[in-house]
């Protein structure tokens, strides 16, 4: 059966990396993305099939999952990897100065739409023989790294997107104690140099990437419902688990 996996914001950066070490491993990658002009040009440079799927759309969410279905008969993988810190300033400032407009904005993408997604494609997940589904998620929503005075992300103090990875983090864990026949992982990649940041990370998409597809190919191993990735930033090197 011809392995086929899904990755949601695959047009660049560590999404764009995760589709490509796919491809490499033999899967039939689905690129997803939410620009039709950007998507289709990654896609054809990875030799993927293009799908377009906002995920803040619940329209366009359930084309997908419609095409999905004609085109294939099952899924075996879904990596929920669209994510964005936001545009709002205050996204990026002290707690006191955010917006419910701020949270909205980040909270529709990276939770919202990873919940929204997943619950589209179950249908076709269920009818692999060992589905998987990786969140990408951050070492930022882990409340006991970022509450730990000695760790350099201490130093973080805005809401949005380490409340969004934290969010993530339980869904994740949910979705792991609801769907016993199907592995869910968060994955952590590390801070690596993307749009994202500003490619202000010491780590590449690339390597970024390779913590998603071991989980994805089962590669990693990694306890389902757990977050699991890159440890540099806890001090430690290689990859493990992470605590909540």
């Amino acid at each position: 059966m011809t392995q086929i996996a899904l990755v949601t914001g695959s047009n660049k950066g560590i999404g764009h990396e995760t589709a490509r070490l796919l491809g490499e491993r033999g899967y039939t990658v689905l690129a997803a993305a939410r620009d039709s002009s950007r998507g289709t040009a990654a896609a054809d440079a990875l030799g993927a099939t293009f799908v377009q799927l906002d995920v803040t759309d619940d329209e366009s969410i359930r084309g997908a999952a419609a095409r999905v279905a004609a085109e294939h008969d099952h899924l075996d993988v879904l990596i929920n990897n669209a994510g964005l810190i936001g545009d709002h300033e205050e996204a990026r400032g002290r707690p006191s100065g955010t917006s419910r407009e701020a949270l909205r904005q980040v909270f529709e993408t990276n939770v919202f739409g990873a919940v929204a997604v997943t619950n589209a494609f179950l249908p076709l997940l269920r009818k692999a023989p060992s589905p998987r589904i990786v969140n990408v998620s951050s070492e930022v929503g882990s409340i006991t790294t970022i509450s730990d005075p000695e760790n350099p992300l201490y130093q973080l103090v805005g809401i949005p997107y380490p409340a969004s990875k934290t969010a993530l983090n339980m869904v994740t864990a949910m979705y792991a104690k609801e769907l016993t026949e199907v592995d869910v992982f968060a994955a952590n990649p590390g801070y690596c140099a993307t749009d994202l940041n500003g490619h202000s990370g010491f780590r590449t998409p690339a390597q970024g990437a390779a913590v998603i597809v071991a989980l994805a190919t089962g590669e990693a191993s990694a306890p389902s419902g757990r977050l699991w990735g890159d440890l540099s930033l806890l001090g430690t090197p290689g990859d493990g688990v992470i605590p909540w």
